[in-house]
């Protein structure tokens, strides 16, 4: 069993309290250090008193944390952050911080590469190295909320863009599959969620997921329903299984019938991913049998314009191919976005999280 306190819940810190021979209240402090008030060691943890705070050290507690390795700040003010896991120089992540009207959003990381090799995306190439534990998804948002500095000192307008409230959104886009690591993503929102921790709004959370549809069923059950986002991409088998290998596992119908299965549980509208790649997933044809697929469905659909990265054959949609799509699907009465191509200079945007690693590894 961990020891870390920053990967326990309220209800399991007020466990290991009562076992410790104290009084249940003391987790709240532990809880709340940890996540408001940037706790790293036990000692820090002052409304304990020293002897409960040794007692939890003697133990073999201790309060994880990830390291910084790298920030770089875009054009349009996103921040990506380089974040290292531990001594291994290649267990790193990222995560990104996005600005919005002065709406912060963070996208955080599940994964240590990915394991589903979509061709699109530079995350995949990098193959999937390990999981994420609750605790280091976690500190990817304290390690940003508190990180005061994350513009360049001589762009002010970027800088009081940052310094307007803190991250009411956090997205599970990052690098990795999260639903491939159920269930440290799950204890992770319930983290961010709680009331005495981060308390993001539980419809201010929201995974991202390939398509793993008994996971998404599986998610459906539970106490807590953050918002869905599938990342589609294509309206065929054989389109969506050559850019998306899951897809031969878990193909559209039964991905779909899982989406219904969650909304009809949750009554959330649920959005659909689709990048935009030139020549091939982008016709009005495509767009027709997008509207066909998910018609009946409370949806929204995300056009994004394919990001490229290093060895990447593929290459994005012109804007006018994206505008003729996009018009299709709103005829058909679907809700559609097409997103900006937020952080593209620092290679953050979406399907270029991990490019930069490409040609160092």
């Amino acid at each position: 069993m961990s020891k870390d306190l920053k990967e326990k819940t309220l209800a399991e810190l007020e466990q290991i309290v009562i076992g410790l021979g104290q009084k249940k209240y003391l987790a709240e402090y532990i809880f709340h250090f940890i996540h408001n008030e940037a706790a790293t060691e036990i000692a820090q943890i002052t409304p304990l008193n020293k002897a409960f705070r040794l007692q939890l050290t003697d133990q073999g507690y201790y309060i994880s944390r990830l390291a910084g390795v790298s920030k770089l700040t875009g054009k349009d003010g996103t921040v990506k952050y380089a974040l290292t896991l531990g001594a291994r120089p290649n267990a790193r992540i990222e995560a990104v911080l996005l600005l919005d009207n002065r709406r912060k959003t963070l996208c955080v990381s599940t994964q240590v590469g990915c394991a589903l090799g979509c061709p699109f995306c530079a995350t995949g190439r990098l193959g999937f190295r390990r999981d994420l534990t609750a605790a280091e998804i976690v500190d990817q948002v304290n390690i940003v909320a508190r990180d005061a500095s994350c513009v360049a000192p001589a762009n002010s307008a970027i800088r009081n863009m940052h310094s307007a409230g803190r991250i009411r959104n956090v997205v599970y886009m990052g690098m990795g599959e999260p639903l491939l690591n159920y269930h440290a993503v799950v204890k992770s929102v319930a983290m961010l969620n709680h009331p005495k921790g981060k308390n993001i709004g539980i419809r201010h959370i929201t995974i991202s997921t390939c398509g793993i549809a008994p996971a998404i069923r599986k998610l459906a059950s539970e106490d807590l329903h953050p918002k869905l986002a599938v990342s589609l991409n294509a309206p065929s088998d054989a389109l969506r299984t050559q850019l998306m290998p899951i897809n031969a596992k878990y193909p559209i119908a039964e991905l779909l019938k899982a989406v219904r299965f969650y909304q009809d549980r949750t009554s959330q509208r649920v959005s659909f991913e689709y990048v935009m790649i030139k020549g091939l997933n982008d016709s009005a044809a495509h767009a027709r049998m997008l509207v066909n697929l998910l018609r009946g469905l409370m949806c929204h659909v995300n056009l994004i314009e394919h990001n490229p990265y290093p060895g990447c054959e593929f290459a994005g949609s012109d804007s006018e191919r994206i505008r003729q799509f996009a018009s299709i699907s709103e005829r058909a009465g679907i809700e559609t976005t097409v997103r900006f191509r937020m952080g593209r200079d620092i290679r953050a945007a979406c399907g270029q999280l991990g490019a930069d690693w490409l040609t160092v590894e």
